[in-house]
């Protein structure tokens, strides 16, 4: 998750159908509304309409189809993780050096689990494995699920004067994959998070990625991502500006003590999210936490100020494994209606391996916000991989 302090058309900081191969279907779920602190309001946009495209090549898939259905049925939307139960189970990994800290869940690989693929579940900016807990036993029922504080977040080393990016975060993914998983896996990230594993994806050369599912997409790491929007390039010399100050260690550190106040967290967190009953006292903590420990500034520091990482325009049409796409069509950093919501909009028309959903009422984060609605893609696209 992120807040944008300049633009709400790209990501930042952490805090502030099926149908037949020729049939288009809309898909939208209808719940409360969201006003952001950026006047944007998606209610008062016209929308494109967003496809998500199905393929039915012949009768012995369609009875594929059928057979994955009856076996999702079986499955249930479960409650979720206590965060206590969470940093019991977590483990660590020593990469270059560092402690990275991820989680298993279950520990003991079941039947089940043992036919699907394992999925890796990546964090926004400002978050941690925590996000996941409401989709983590739902997803377990069938699959491994890992889980992963990425390197400056979470209970992840936070390293002083590190100097992040976007590729960092995309090789230690790779790296866990090789390392951990040693299977090809499911990517689902949210944010930056799911950049990061559309960078991952389009690097691998070993076949560690099996697919890839994409929760509002970042354009880049910071605000300085530039996605064919001439708003953006408008304020480059103030993002520049901002990247002066942000680098004045007095100012930076004022800055952060204010964005990692309570008060001020779960105000952002209510402008970030749709349904506002998600944002209860763990999310305020989940977030809060790991901005306590020492190296956190400078994370925050080098994020904001950093290069914004490559672009998601240049790398998906080069990646062939299959994608789903959920997007919140109440995001205020990331809007359906922005270069990258639009971008990722325009691609089930282009490229057959993906599938994208609109999620009515959502905002940044679907996967926490309205998890029921998420799991009602992603269970049956995950069988049917």
């Amino acid at each position: 998750m992120a807040v944008n302090f300049a633009s709400p058309h790209t990501f930042s900081l952490p805090f502030s159908p099926s149908s037949s191969s020729t049939s288009l279907q809309i898909q939208r779920n209808s719940i409360c509304s969201l006003h952001s602190y950026h006047n944007f309001s998606p209610r008062n946009v016209t929308r494109n309409p967003i496809v998500a495209v199905s393929c039915a090549a012949n009768a012995s898939a369609a009875a594929a189809a059928a057979t994955t259905a009856a076996s999702t049925e079986k499955e249930e939307f479960l409650p979720p993780l206590e965060v206590s139960e969470i940093d019991v189970k977590c483990k660590k990994w020593a990469w270059k050096g560092y402690t990275i800290n991820y989680l298993v869940y279950p520990e003991v690989k079941s039947e089940t689990a043992a036919m699907n693929p394992p999925l890796l579940l990546v964090h926004g900016f400002g978050a941690s494995i925590a996000h996941w807990r409401r989709n983590i036993p739902t997803l377990a029922q069938i699959h491994t699920v890992y889980a992963i504080d990425l390197l400056g977040f979470g209970a992840s080393d936070k390293p002083p004067g590190f100097e992040y990016s976007m590729e960092i975060w995309a090789q230690l993914i790779l790296d866990f994959l090789d390392e951990i998983v040693q299977s090809p896996t499911v990517l689902l990230g949210n944010s930056v998070g799911s950049l990061a594993c559309v960078i991952a994806a389009s690097e691998s050369s070993r076949s560690l990625v099996r697919g890839l599912v994409l929760f509002n997409c970042a354009g880049g790491m910071n605000n300085k991502a530039i996605v064919d929007d001439w708003r953006i390039k408008l304020l480059l010399p103030l993002l520049w500006l901002f990247d002066f100050l942000l680098k004045q260690r007095g100012i930076a550190s004022y800055l952060f003590d204010r964005v990692r106040q309570r008060d001020n967290l779960r105000n952002v967190l209510l402008s970030v999210y749709g349904n506002k009953e998600s944002v209860d006292d763990d999310l305020v903590e989940i977030i809060r936490k790991p901005a306590l420990d020492e190296g956190a500034l400078d994370a925050f520091v080098s994020i904001v100020t950093g290069p914004p990482g490559p672009n998601p325009v240049q790398l998906m049409p080069n990646i062939t494994v299959p994608i789903l796409v959920l997007w919140g069509d109440e995001d205020p950093f990331t809007p359906i209606d922005g270069p990258v919501g639009r971008y990722f909009s325009s691609l089930p028309d282009r490229l057959p391996n993906i599938k994208l959903f609109l999620l009515e009422g959502v905002g940044h984060c679907p996967h926490d916000d309205r998890p029921d609605l998420v799991h009602e893609k992603l269970l049956p696209w995950l069988a049917n991989l």
